[in-house]
């Protein structure tokens, strides 16, 4: 038994992480786009205990022909799995390059009310002129695109504080729904746009969706999570402790699993990439049995406190993560569940934020 415990999340895109993953069930990737394909995935991932599911998205398609089914928009996903669920975290990938600002955040505040307190958000940042071209602007690149992402990031958490949390009276004797005093206007002027205005939707349940920010962006302090891609053991534990002396409260290693099942790990992988090859994308990853990746997991750095998980086929690989991984690190003691009802944050250890108007307000008093 340990003191420490791991946070575990699942990518839930499509059918798996790889590249030609539907070619395992020999079902058109266009399969993953119908309602009872993502209830299936989400609720299993749910039953399992995993802390959080992502969705991944792209404003293009997702991988080479003939494997792209295109996808469903993962705010959208995530909503409909919010009135599946009663436990898990729910994260889509929605992008602050192709997104505009405040539509985002309320999307997201509205994502966290309907699940009752466990949204969160995978910032994403696509570049390139394909990606612009879906909205019609001229591409962001480098240094560009990250300073979009933070300062959409920034807006957003504005804008979740523009109603403080008991600004919604519901008065029924004065037929007063607010008060108005506690909703507050913003006034954001970033590089490539400006936002006035409170937010149309009350402040999410959490007060702040949890952010999920990639290493590889350097948003570590603007995030309360750094997911972080390395495939050197000491390199993921120094970029883990980097990020959380920058800020973030939690780290989270990135990997991708291949594992046994009906057949070897190795032999599955090798005839899916013999069809379509899974690029190189930095994250560890690993291929073999349960038990050498829950030694794996066991091994992890401290400064590591949770793991986002990339099986390569979640037909395949998702069973086997419940059947034998999560009950082996559940038994360690290193993981439990989330309770049903319980808050993103709270799962996660994470405090609820004061509102940074009302704290305003209260100082000057």
């Amino acid at each position: 038994m340990t003191d420490r415990r791991l946070s575990l999340a699942v990518d839930l895109d499509g059918d798996g992480a790889h590249p030609a993953s539907w070619r395992h069930s020999g079902r058109p990737p266009a399969h993953t786009l119908t309602a009872a394909a993502l209830r299936r995935v989400v609720t299993e991932a749910e039953a399992a205990g995993f802390t959080l599911a992502t969705f991944a998205d792209s404003p293009l398609p997702a991988g080479p022909a003939p494997d792209d089914a295109g996808r469903l928009e993962a705010g959208t996903r995530a909503a409909f799995a919010a009135l599946l669920t009663s436990g898990i975290g729910l994260a889509p990938t929605l992008h602050t390059t192709t997104t505009e600002p405040f539509h985002l955040a309320t999307q997201l505040a509205s994502l966290d009310h309907a699940s009752r307190g466990r949204a969160a958000w995978v910032v994403g940042a696509a570049d390139g002129d394909d990606a612009f071209a879906t909205i019609g602007a001229r591409a962001l690149t480098g240094e560009d695109a990250r300073r979009e992402a933070a300062d959409v990031i920034e807006v957003a958490r504005l804008l979740w504080d523009s109603w403080e949390d008991d600004a919604v009276i519901k008065d029924v004797a004065t037929g007063r729904y607010l008060d108005s005093g506690r909703v507050h206007h913003v006034n954001y002027i970033g590089t490539n746009f400006t936002i006035s205005g409170p937010l149309i939707t009350p402040r999410p349940p959490q007060g702040q969706v949890v952010v999920l920010a990639p290493a590889a962006l350097e948003l570590d302090a603007l995030a309360d999570v750094v997911l972080v891609s390395e495939t050197d053991p000491d390199a993921l534990a120094r970029r883990a402790r980097q990020a959380k002396d920058a800020g973030a409260a939690l780290a989270f290693a990135e990997i991708e699993v291949v594992l046994d099942a009906a057949e070897p790990a190795a032999r599955r992988l090798a005839v899916l990439d013999a069809a379509t090859p899974w690029p190189d994308s930095g994250r560890l990853r690993y291929t073999g049995p349960a038990g050498g990746l829950v030694a794996l997991l066991r091994s992890l750095p401290p400064a590591v406190d949770g793991v986002r998980l990339h099986p390569a086929v979640l037909a395949a690989d998702l069973p086997v993560l419940a059947a034998d991984v999560l009950p082996a690190l559940a038994a360690a003691g290193l993981h439990a569940p989330p309770v049903p009802g319980a808050t993103l944050r709270t799962t996660l250890g994470l405090p609820h934020p004061a509102n940074r108007f009302a704290a305003v307000a209260s100082a000057t008093v």
